[in-house]
């Protein structure tokens, strides 16, 4: 089973953070930038949330709030739900179901050292699913072919 030190390996242990005290037009900005769907949220290097597509439209648009004039801090999603990176795939997706999150920091010994997205998970159960599929193609047709020379008369 695939863990989050293997997928961050493929995808970069990069990560958009922004500190508690910017604004929110700050954020949103940031994300713009980086054309993604969350940043993490850090006080003195220390993960305290995330700020998401999401809090922008119900905790700002949709509550007619001025981002120019809210702090990250006063919008964001905390606590956090984060993850290590020998945390597996399946464990990571069954929080991020259950929690209703598509993002998640992950963390060790207190350290910020990636992030995964739901897209991170489908991507990599993707790619295990079509290397299962070429490892199946090739083991029928291997077989196939030696049945085929050891028994001339077998139809292909």
């Amino acid at each position: 089973m695939s863990t989050i030190a293997h997928i961050l390996d493929s995808k970069g242990h990069d990560v958009v953070k922004i500190d508690s005290e910017a604004k929110v037009i700050d954020a949103a900005n940031l994300m713009n930038k980086h054309h993604i769907g969350a940043v993490v949220v850090t006080q003195s290097e220390k993960v305290i949330g995330i700020f998401s597509e999401r809090d922008i439209l119900n905790r700002v648009v949709a509550q007619n709030r001025d981002p120019a004039e809210l702090y990250v801090r006063e919008v964001m999603t905390a606590p956090v739900a984060c993850c290590g990176p020998d945390t597996s795939r399946a464990e990571c997706r069954s929080v991020m179901k259950n929690r209703r999150v598509r993002h998640l920091p992950v963390v060790k010994d207190g350290r910020l050292i990636g992030i995964i997205s739901i897209g991170d998970i489908l991507e990599d159960e993707g790619a295990e699913q079509q290397a299962t599929i070429r490892n199946l193609y090739e083991y029928i047709n291997v077989d196939w072919d030696a049945a085929s020379e050891s028994n001339p008369s077998a139809e292909k």
